[in-house]
This record gives structure tokens, C-alpha cells and sequence, in this order.
């Protein structure tokens, strides 16, 4: 009778463990396959954020998780951990809709965090870009290190100074990179960009180095913004370096102003004496004075044919190119033309102050055709 007694009972608990083994398996087998969330009602169906600080352990993230009703941090996320233990990546994620458990600890595992882009502009100076990155909420900036003076020195460039040494490109960033990450990056790209430039580069140009070829390209970068006639702007500016003429080129005249240039070139600013007024020195000036694109870099070292010495805006986007002075002011004349019809089919200003600014702009551009 003891006997079977002791048959019997462990017949009972052995059929029991077996249903609660069983009844386990089966809520283990639904919680894998329940996406993050549908605890709280949402059905899986809503993306949501999280932050992994740097050392976070995963049981950590589940307790965030729990706290804000997205799953349960029970003996079912111990036991899929003892089976797959993970080694997670800090950052910031974005969970996407229907994520499982096993798909939430491949994201932490692989690192898959959010992607943010920066553009850095064609055509933008240093300052220019220090502002547009301090704007950048995402990204930490260190003020102190964003000056002319240190950036280059900060991310450990040879170089020093920022201007023009930055490629304009878009550069993706977490939330874990600061400003002189995204620097170092376009710096690189640089760097590499314009020693592609300059080993392509055809003979005999009048440049002595890469820094010579990149201020060169920052020129042509700020003359147009037409691709296709870079080179040819490009070929009138190395034949003046050639012929030992001035540049006379109004971006450099603006460069030279700074950050008080307020939108108009005066007849005076032509005559000032700065390092980078190209109407009064000879060659190229001290520093680019942007940061030119590829296409740039490129016609910088492969200008166009020709034997073109001037060009003027022809007030449509593009350029008019002369051979000699006379044509070259011909050309001048009609883009002055195009200047007051415009001009006189605009609102009257408000008070004669207010209307010099389209007289000094023609007079300073007939003072540029000499």
C-alpha cells in the first residue's frame, strides 16, 4: 500500500512538473514572439527611443523598459538571456514597430544606433560652418575649440588654419559624437580629395603645392555655382597667374571684409589694402577662402583651354567670357544695363539713402571692367 502510495504521488508530481514545464514552454514560446510594448496595450505598433549609457548592463535597459510599461522584466528575459547572452553597444535607438525580444537584443548587440546628417555647404567659409555646427542641437560642441586659432590643432591636423580644409559633403553622426568628430571626418575627406585633384593635375600649372591648388579651387568654388563653366573660370584665372596679372576677383575682395560684409561691394573696399584684396596684390591670396567642392578641386587642376582673360556675370546664373579688354567691357556694359533695368522696374525706396545701394553696386562693377 506505501508503495503505491509513493508510485502514485510521484506520478502526480511528475505530471504536474510536466504541465508547468509545459505551460512554461508555451508562454516563453509567446513572449519571444510578442513584440516590445504590446503589454501596455500598444500592440507593438508604436517605434519608441532608448538610451544605453556607456556601462549599462541589459538588465538595466529591461528595468527601463518595465518602468515604462514596454515588457515585463521576469524569469522569461532571464532564461532567453541565459541562452543568448549579449554583449550590448551604448547609444541612442530608435526601436522600431514589432520588435521582438530577440530582434531588441540583436539592435543593442550590433549597435545599430540613430543615424544624424550634417551638410557642410559648398561655398561656405569657416565661419559659416562654426555656426551652422554650434546650431546643431545634436551635436556636442566645445566652443573653446571651435576657433581658428585651436579646431585644427583639436583634431589633430597639421594644418593650421580651418579655412577651406573641410569637404563639403553630408556626414552622418550619433548621439555620441561631438563636433570634432564630424570635423575630423570632412577633414579627412579633404585631404584626400585634393591629393586625388592634385595627382591628376595636368602639367605646368602655376601652382606649387596642394594648398596653392585647394585656394585656387575655393576661387572657382565662389565665382559659380555652374558646374560646367568652372573650368573654363578655372583656365582665365591660371592664365593671369601665368601672365603675372591680378586675380581681380570679388570673392576674395569679400573674404577680406569678414563678417562685417554687409551684402554690397563699395567702390573702396576695391582700393583696401588687405591680404586678400586680389584688385591690389598679385597671386593667389594667403588662405582658400571657402571650402570648394569636387568639381572645384578638379577644374582647379584641370583647367579649360582657351585663351579667355575676363569674365562677367551675364545676370542669369552664368558668366560671359572675353578674350580682350574691349569685348570685356562690352560685356560689362550690357550686365550694367540689365542692372538698372532691374533696377528701375523695382519699388521705389522709401527715402534716397535707401536707393544707393544698386548705384554703388554699378559704379564699383564699371570701376571692375578697368
Amino acid at each position: 500500500m506505501g508503495l503505491r502510495w509513493v508510485a502514485g504521488t510521484c506520478l502526480l508530481l511528475a505530471v504536474c512538473l510536466g504541465l508547468i514545464g509545459a505551460y512554461g514552454w508555451q508562454q516563453f514560446q509567446q513572449f519571444l514572439g510578442t513584440p516590445l510594448g504590446a503589454g501596455a496595450g500598444q500592440a507593438g505598433q508604436s517605434a519608441f527611443q532608448l538610451r544605453v549609457a556607456p556601462g549599462d548592463p541589459v538588465r538595466a535597459v529591461l528595468a527601463r523598459l518595465e518602468a515604462q510599461s514596454l515588457t515585463r522584466n521576469d524569469w522569461r528575459w532571464r532564461w532567453l538571456l541565459r541562452q543568448d547572452p549579449v554583449t550590448i553597444q551604448a547609444g541612442e535607438y530608435e526601436i522600431p514597430p514589432g520588435t521582438t525580444p530577440h530582434a531588441f537584443l540583436r539592435l543593442l548587440e550590433q549597435g545599430a544606433v540613430i543615424q544624424y546628417r550634417f551638410t557642410l555647404v559648398e561655398g561656405w567659409n569657416w565661419w559659416q560652418l562654426r555656426d551652422a555646427l554650434k546650431a546643431e542641437a545634436r551635436l556636442a560642441v566645445d566652443e573653446a575649440l571651435l576657433t581658428r586659432e585651436s579646431v585644427m590643432a583639436a583634431i589633430g591636423s597639421a594644418q593650421t588654419d580651418p579655412e577651406g580644409w573641410f569637404l563639403p559633403e553630408t556626414y552622418a553622426y550619433t548621439a555620441d559624437d561631438d563636433a570634432l568628430d564630424v570635423l575630423r571626418r570632412a577633414h579627412g575627406a579633404m585631404q584626400d580629395a585634393l591629393a586625388e585633384a592634385w595627382n591628376g593635375r595636368v602639367e605646368a600649372l602655376p601652382l606649387a603645392s596642394q594648398v596653392e591648388l585647394l585656394t585656387l579651387a575655393s576661387i572657382i568654388e565662389k565665382e559659380s555655382s555652374v558646374a560646367a563653366e568652372r573650368p573654363e573660370i578655372a583656365g582665365v584665372f591660371i592664365r593671369r597667374l601665368e601672365q603675372n596679372w591680378r586675380l581681380e576677383t570679388d570673392p576674395t575682395v569679400i573674404y577680406g571684409i569678414g563678417e562685417a560684409f554687409d551684402g554690397d561691394i563699395k567702390s573702396r573696399d576695391l582700393r583696401a589694402a588687405t591680404p586678400y584684396n586680389t584688385y591690389v596684390i598679385r597671386g593667389l591670396p594667403p588662405t582658400p577662402i571657402a571650402m570648394p567642392g569636387v568639381d572645384s578641386l578638379k577644374a582647379a587642376a584641370a583647367p579649360a583651354p582657351g585663351r579667355a582673360m575676363f569674365f562677367v556675370a551675364d545676370g542669369q546664373g552664368g558668366h560671359v567670357f572675353s578674350e580682350t579688354l574691349a569685348e570685356h567691357n562690352r560685356a560689362v556694359q550690357d550686365m550694367l544695363r540689365r542692372l538698372r533695368a532691374k533696377r528701375d522696374d523695382e519699388p521705389k525706396p522709401s527715402n534716397a539713402e535707401d536707393g544707393d545701394t544698386s548705384a554703388v553696386t554699378a559704379s564699383a562693377l564699371a570701376e571692375r571692367s578697368g
